[in-house]
């Protein structure tokens, strides 16, 4: 199974310039378009019915989606099945194997830094979980009624889910996080010189005030959290 982040777009052109801003390389310019920083696969798709969230590939979905619909509406569309987690994060589902020539690099070379996976903030974390365990999702680390977990699935691909109330600043569903630890000041101000818009400056976690972490957004709105821990 192949796992990659979907994102929309007002603009093609505009979506590529801006992560060609952030060093990542551009894996396909036709449909599917497809963008990385070595790590992680970002497909921009302009299509006007395009929405957030990730697109899975596998031969077939019949025994999940007969599961998933149980627990939330599920609608059919070409080569397979659409539907929500219930927070907003969209995930496409696919029958047939990706086609994607991809080989992850060691360590990636796109300027946002570490990625740890795609976020979302739950209303309902136990009904969130539920539907995303069907898709093959295990919790790695943390606890539902802790509310977080972190989770993967079995190619690897992470995702957290957070509950309402747990961040002290902007939370946009989904985004996709990246951790830097001492090295995110740098790469703050690289992404600065960029001139791309920082959605926000986070100072709530250092006790000198210093903007240490931030968020930024691409042009279809998929949320970055660019934080050091």
């Amino acid at each position: 199974m192949t796992v990659i982040v979907h994102t929309p777009t007002p603009k093609l052109e505009e979506s590529l310039d801006f992560y060609k801003k952030l060093n990542f390389t551009v894996l396909s310019d036709q449909a599917p378009i497809l963008v990385t920083d070595g790590k992680v696969v970002i497909e921009i798709n302009p299509e006007r019915y395009a929405r957030p969230g990730i697109k899975m590939f596998r031969a077939s979905w019949k025994e999940e989606v007969e599961k998933l619909k149980q627990l939330t509406a599920v609608h059919d569309i070409e080569n397979g099945f659409l539907l929500t987690d219930l927070n907003g994060c969209w995930i496409y589902l696919v029958e047939k194997e990706s086609t994607i020539k991809f080989q992850a690099e060691e360590k990636p070379y796109g300027m946002t830094g570490n990625f740890y996976g795609v976020n979302v903030e739950a209303s309902d974390m136990q009904k969130s979980f539920d539907i995303w365990a069907v898709l093959g999702f295990e919790i790695q680390m943390g606890e539902l009624d802790k509310g977080f977990v972190a989770m993967s699935d079995e190619s690897g691909f992470p995702l957290a889910l957070m509950q309402p109330r747990s961040c002290p600043h902007l939370f946009f569903t989904p985004s996709m996080t990246f951790f830097n630890g001492k090295t995110n000041l740098e790469i703050i101000d690289n992404i600065r010189n960029t001139s791309i818009p920082i959605t926000e400056e986070i100072t709530h976690f250092n006790k000198e005030g210093i903007v240490d972490n931030i968020i930024i957004r691409d042009p279809g709105g998929y949320g970055f959290f660019i934080f050091s821990d």
